[in-house]
């Protein structure tokens, strides 16, 4: 057998790096108001949808897995509608709502006896009620019976296709549903619309979670840039986030996939993924993408930063990080309640397109270029989406006066056609990247090429990577409130990676209403 050579070791994460500042470092406590809070709210929008008095809507929570045929247990993650509606993040879980007053009743399983010693002591259903703020608590083999006995008009469950995944949610299915389903009382249809409706606009509560989240996580992203070392692995800044994540605030659940690209990897839009589990070694004066974010309580953050792996960023690595912050700068200047996503794309556009016209990577006059959709060469996908209990929430394709969703390659992948109001929590993040599939293609369209200067994309920019920069933003009255807190000036960016910032206190907050 013929000798394998050992992989290189990566640099090691500088412990200087975690010396930042933390502006969040309090593991905050679980606010049963905000769940409470949200359970009135969605009885009170049944009821505004001509719901009968008497009807009862039922959740059901997910259920712990295994992996294979083993009894190895992954981290169970709450369904995203159980989870709004009563905050619990355990297995096996139901929720019976009632529409007239809000009040509930939780179901619990009731787990042997055994289960105790390896698990802690088990707690009755009144108690683990009280804990999560619901009025009632019984196990579910009670469940039929408690449900018979309150005589519900009607029983609503939660079906419905999630426009934004394409996929359709599950009714809660318990011992003698079809009882119900027999005497014709179970509604498929009400529930889903007006749940995912109440989960679009936020509480001052979620809110108040929600900039603790961002907070810490824009914090985390600091030390990222701290952290960043030719040499290194891109996995080390994903785990120097997930600990400071977890370390500050408690914060045991990604958003989604880490993405931590360098060099090419950064034109990627979703690396990280278990085919490339961000395992590059990063090299000199290359741009490095972090698209990373956690969870509290359920709630997401979701910032991207980009940065220099050497503390500089060269000329052409300015010249694509110019054009994506004038693009988020510009998109964020204009956004207010009745502004649509779909005009700010093109906007974005506009603004990547200017700076590349003059830095001499495309030619020609912009709206000519905007006709021939030139943008979606360089940023193929969507500005932004919705934020929430998801990291791509629901409602963005609903309300009366969304738009059809545009066919045009990247206006198409814009999650939100419905005009912004007051409070929305949404992402605004555009990008810039030089992707070797979408370059071959524009320049083998004749619409396309001719406003490509071909030896100057081929020779200074192919294999570049790419810069996405992204805000988590709460929509005002006026304007927006933006929860990121990260520099984004291309000087503050490269002292950042220079270690020499050490808490908010070095850069400026580059836009706030």
């Amino acid at each position: 057998m013929a000798a394998s050579s050992a992989a290189p070791a990566p640099s090691p994460i500088p412990i200087d790096a975690l010396r930042y500042e933390p502006a969040v470092s309090k593991i905050p406590a679980f606010d049963k108001e905000l769940y409470a809070e949200n359970r009135q709210r969605l009885a009170a929008a049944l009821r505004d949808a001509a719901v009968p008095a008497g009807a009862v809507a039922v959740l059901q929570g997910s259920v712990t897995t295994t992996r294979n045929e083993t009894d190895n247990e992954p981290l169970l993650r709450q369904d995203s509608h159980f989870l709004w509606a009563v905050g619990a993040n355990e297995s096996g879980f139901y929720v019976a709502i009632n529409v007239d007053d809000g009040k509930a009743t939780l179901f619990v399983p009731k787990l042997p006896e055994s289960y105790g010693i390896w698990m802690g002591a088990l707690k009755t259903p009144a108690e683990i009620a009280a804990a999560y703020g619901v009025e009632e608590g019984k196990y579910v083999t009670e469940m039929h019976a408690a449900l018979k006995a309150a005589s519900p008009s009607r029983v609503l469950l939660n079906v419905g296709l999630n426009t934004d995944s394409g996929l359709t949610s599950e009714a809660a299915s318990w011992e003698g549903r079809e009882d119900f389903v027999a005497a014709g009382l179970v509604d498929v249809e009400t529930l889903y619309p007006v749940l995912c409706e109440c989960r679009v606009f936020k509480t001052e509560r979620e809110i108040a979670v929600m900039r603790q989240i961002v907070g810490a996580a824009s914090d985390a992203h600091c030390v990222m840039m701290r952290a960043v070392r030719e040499g290194m692995r891109e996995d080390g800044l994903e785990a120097v986030f997930k600990f400071w994540l977890q370390s500050t605030v408690g914060s045991r659940y990604n958003a989604y996939t880490y993405i931590c690209g360098s060099g090419p990897n950064a034109a990627v839009l979703h690396y990280g993924h278990e085919g490339a589990p961000n395992d590059r070694f990063i090299g000199k004066d290359e741009f490095v993408l972090c698209d990373c974010g956690h969870e509290l309580f359920g709630y997401a953050s979701d910032i991207t930063t980009a940065f220099p792996s050497s503390g500089k960023f060269t000329p052409d690595q300015r010249v694509v990080y110019s054009a994506v912050l004038g693009a988020l700068e510009a998109v964020e200047a204009e956004l207010k309640p009745g502004v649509n996503y779909i005009d700010m794309q093109a906007l974005a556009y506009r603004n990547i397109l200017s700076t590349l016209k003059e830095a001499g990577v495309v030619t020609g006059e912009i709206e000519d270029m905007m006709a021939a959709n030139l943008g979606a060469v360089f940023m193929p996908h969507g500005l932004g989406h919705m934020l929430g209990i998801d990291t791509h929430d629901v409602g963005g394709y609903g309300g009366k006066d969304a738009r059809p969703r545009d066919t045009r390659d990247g206006f198409k992948s814009v999650r939100a056609t419905r005009p912004i109001a007051k409070g929305m929590v949404m992402t605004v993040e555009p990008g810039c990247y030089f992707i070797d599939m979408v370059l071959d293609k524009a320049f083998a369209n004749p619409e396309q090429a001719k406003f490509l200067v071909k030896d100057v994309i081929d020779s200074r920019f192919r294999g570049i990577g790419g810069v996405r920069l992204e805000d988590n933003i709460i929509i005002t009255e006026t304007g927006i409130d933006n929860m990121v807190y990260v520099p984004r000036a291309i000087d503050e960016v490269e002292a950042m990676c220079r270690g020499e910032i050490t808490s908010r206190a070095g850069f400026a907050k580059r836009y706030q209403a």
